[in-house]
């Protein structure tokens, strides 16, 4: 018996879009974190929130970073 799977092409076409969308929606989340903090008392929590926020901050950084290889990427192959 003869499988013929073949790897999908690499689609690498939306991929700026996806991870601009998805700095967006971080940074939404970071705000929403924020606004939150006005609703608590607690000192643990506060401090959960600015830990996310910096892995938030973390994430988006690398989401930028590969938004600039996709952008370079989709400009080398054009």
């Amino acid at each position: 018996m003869t499988y013929n799977n073949k790897p999908k092409p690499d689609d690498r076409s939306d991929n700026v879009e996806k991870l601009q969308s998805m700095i967006h929606h971080t940074i939404e989340n970071m705000e929403a974190a924020e606004e939150s903090l006005e609703f608590t008392d607690s000192e643990a929590q506060r401090q959960q929130i600015a830990k996310k926020n910096e892995r938030r901050r973390q994430a988006i950084d690398s989401f930028r970073s590969e938004v600039k290889d996709e952008a370079n990427h989709n400009n080398t192959q054009g």
